[in-house]
């Protein structure tokens, strides 16, 4: 910000010597050193800024590759989850299509409701 403030101060400072029909003849300095002198301050403004961005661009790379190896985390543990469970429900499958086994999962069913019933009577 202290820059930026040096600079307008400096370019007024230039251009005080500049009348509509061009520079005075007491000035000290002549267009080309001021070309010269603005295109270093503007050199050296863009210089912090690719800096800058180049800093920011490393910070946002390291966020995505980051956030992508969370990803990649997560969907494998989502494919283990989803194996796991898909096996689980093919036994449960198994197990309810045979005939007797659905009169003992009905009669196991039972046996469990009877029990919490009674226990909540009791209580």
């Amino acid at each position: 910000m202290n820059s930026r403030r040096d600079y307008r101060g400096n370019r007024a400072a230039l251009f005080d010597g500049i009348e509509e029909g061009g520079l005075r003849a007491s000035s000290s300095y002549s267009s080309h050193e001021i070309d010269e002198h603005d295109n270093d301050r503007a050199l050296d403004g863009l210089q912090d800024r690719v800096i800058l961005l180049k800093r920011l661009s490393g910070d946002i790379n390291e966020e995505v590759n980051s956030h992508n190896r969370i990803l990649d985390h997560m969907g494998n543990d989502m494919d283990s989850s989803r194996g796991i469970l898909s096996g689980t429900m093919d036994r449960f499958k198994m197990v309810l299509e045979t005939k007797s086994s659905r009169r003992m999962a009905t009669l196991v069913t039972s046996f469990v409701v009877l029990f919490l019933l009674i226990y909540y009577l009791i209580k």
